[in-house]
């Protein structure tokens, strides 16, 4: 016997065999069932979704010798004969070769007989969009009062076409495309039945690439086995498709999300080596951001319809919402620019780096560095920054120890002595007047009463934290039971000074870990952690994070932790809020010490230098 391809083989012969179409296989079940049977049906769907299928399923439901009902026995004479394609009460057109007026005349002309073998005279008319108007017109009337023996079931994959009083006289089922995740599925059970090796992302390439028809999925497969050997490889799969391996687009954004040039560049050198289209690559990756960009906001909503729902979830969890907002809007508009590029490479490349560059610096909350940032505090509580002048020894710099440069701010240059013409020169102290600047500098942290008239006021005062609200919150300090020795702050004595050193011990990221940081402490009763989330902050709220809050509370006080979040208005300092008001303290000291530089008050005082504030920057660990 000749082989036959598994599209026909595994074509299902019942209702229960059917994958996918549950709305429509209800109605029909019930009208079957119950006896409510229609003399017209019609059936609508893209290619290869089951509607020819699921036709001569109803059409052996009709004839069946045990009787009409929604489970055919598929082994009387009628359902083998149908089975086999020669029921002579099953009368298949198509629509397609048999256009004309006197074709659908001549099919008309028997359909006052009764049926020779079954139940009921059953026209299947596929294509019936093909039809032509008169055609349709002399159909019209059939149709609409047909004999009580003769059922019509039409099928179309273009409905638009079909005039309204063909549509009026039918009930109309669309068959919706079936999703990657039910293709893979089948096609894993159709494999295992036929006892043939593949892998499971090879299932998933071909899944999609049927775009939602599972004959198209079949027959793909079948030239797989082939184009494999009798196995179902991933990598045979994507050289048959010339399609990119998802898995290689997936190194590509994990190094972007980890925002390393280097591991970025290298993936793309790998992507090289199978010559992909980068618009399709770009494309590939818009995806999967969007993906990321919805399991930050909601994730029981990511499917798994591509198979990655674990790693989308994942890297939701590593990256930042307003990175994934800024990476896909980068790449948006490097599509754009990809035509324009010297080479398609170089301007895929190009969009990838501009993302890192335009990645905004996130506020930092470092992880395990509560007892490290504790210790750093004075007895006032004031955190001692790390400025140029401590014990450290800097790194060294390019020009001569007789002229070093100064530090970041940028400041207007001495003219160079060695260029500089003879009068120019006169006035001005010799280099070497400059060239022990760094011995006073222990001094200046604290003299903040040393800033020249005509530096601005603030450089020394912190930035108010208008930014996190309308006003702001009551300042709290860290409780001192976390700055004695290395143990962590107990449970029973958690207060508001001390969730936010608790709150930089926990390892929280994503949307969860930005939320606990707008989260104030309330209460605590027993095992019950009661917290305040700011209600300006509480758009991507839901459950799951307080579930997950809980999770690492408990790892933090080693006992099980409860925590009832409740959102409302905010009245003392949140972690978030301490960080932002603590580097703002961290830059106004950094500028109090560039101003009470020596060097730098000289500069200013005679050669009017003027100091670029958004130049300097605070020096040493961020909080």
């Amino acid at each position: 016997m000749s082989y036959q391809v598994l599209a026909r083989k595994w074509r299902p012969q019942s209702f229960a065999e059917l994958v996918g179409q549950t709305h429509v296989l209800q109605a029909l079940v019930n009208a079957l069932d119950q006896d409510r049977l229609h003399h017209a049906y019609l059936f609508t769907g893209t290619r290869g979704v089951g509607k020819t299928t699921i036709a001569r399923i109803f059409a052996k439901c009709l004839n069946c010798d045990n009787g009409v009902s929604s489970t055919p026995c598929g082994e009387c004479s009628s359902c083998q004969a149908i089975n086999d394609g020669r029921f002579v009460d099953l009368i298949e057109v198509d629509a397609a070769s048999r256009t004309k007026v006197e074709d659908t005349r001549e099919l008309l002309e028997n359909v006052q007989y009764a049926p020779t073998h079954g139940r009921y005279k059953v026209y299947l008319i596929d294509e019936v969009h093909m039809l032509s108007t008169h055609s349709f017109n002399a159909l019209l009337k059939t149709l609409e009062e047909p004999p009580p023996h003769v059922k019509f079931l039409l099928a179309t994959t273009d409905p638009q076409k079909l005039p309204v009083t063909i549509l009026s006289r039918c009930l109309q089922f669309s068959l919706k495309s079936i999703s990657p995740e039910r293709v893979a599925g089948h096609l894993k059970h159709v494999l295992g039945e036929e006892a043939i090796p593949f892998e499971a992302p090879a299932l998933w390439q071909l899944a999609i690439a049927a775009d939602g028809s599972m004959r198209d999925a079949l027959s793909l497969t079948d030239q797989a086995i082939a184009f494999g050997e009798g196995r179902v490889k991933a990598a045979d799969v994507s050289a048959m498709l010339g399609t990119l391996d998802k898995d290689q687009v997936m190194r590509v954004v994990n190094a972007l999300v980890s925002a390393n040039a280097t591991d970025v560049l290298q993936a793309v050198s790998e992507l090289a080596d199978h010559s992909p289209d980068y618009l399709a690559v770009l494309d590939d990756m818009l995806a999967i951001l969007h993906r990321i960009a919805v399991a930050q906001a909601v994730p029981e909503a990511v499917d798994n319809s591509l198979g990655d729902r674990e790693q989308v979830v994942a890297l939701a969890q590593r990256v930042r919402a307003e990175d994934v907002q800024l990476y896909y809007q980068v790449g948006l508009v490097g599509k754009k620019d990809l035509p324009l590029a010297p080479s398609p490479r170089s301007g895929f490349e190009m969009a990838l780096l501009r993302m890192l560059a335009f990645r905004p610096e996130a506020l930092p909350v470092p992880q395990g560095q509560v007892l490290k940032v504790s210790r750093e505090h004075d007895a006032n509580n004031e955190q001692v920054v790390s400025e140029p002048e401590s014990s450290a020894e800097p790194e060294p710099e390019p020009a001569p120890p007789a002229a070093p440069e100064p530090e970041p701010a940028a400041i207007q240059e001495l003219p160079s002595q060695e260029h500089t013409p003879p009068h120019m020169m006169e006035g001005l102290p010799p280099l070497s007047a400059y060239d022990d600047v760094s011995a006073p500098q222990s001094e200046s942290v604290d003299r903040v009463e040393s800033i020249p008239e005509n530096g601005p006021s603030s450089a020394v005062k912190p930035t108010p934290l208008s930014f996190i609200g309308d006003s702001p919150a009551a300042v709290v300090p860290l409780s001192d039971v976390v700055l004695k020795g290395d143990s962590r702050l107990p449970l029973e004595k958690l207060d508001p000074s001390g969730w936010i050193a608790v709150y930089r011990g926990l390892s929280l990221g994503g949307v969860t870990g930005t939320l606990t940081s707008h989260c104030e402490y309330h209460s605590h009763e027993g095992d019950l952690v009661r917290l305040r989330l700011d209600s300006k902050r509480s758009t991507l709220y839901n459950d799951t994070h307080r579930m997950r809050i809980a999770e690492k509370l408990t790892d933090y006080f080693g006992q099980p932790v409860r925590v009832d979040i409740t959102i409302g208005d905010i009245k003392t300092e949140t972690p978030a809020q301490w960080c932002a008001r603590k580097a703002a303290e961290r830059l106004a000291q950094a500028k109090t010490s560039v101003y009470s530089d020596p060097f730098v008050k000289m500069l200013i005082q005679d050669f009017s230098a003027t100091v670029l504030d958004d130049s300097i920057a605070p020096v040493g660990e961020s909080v």
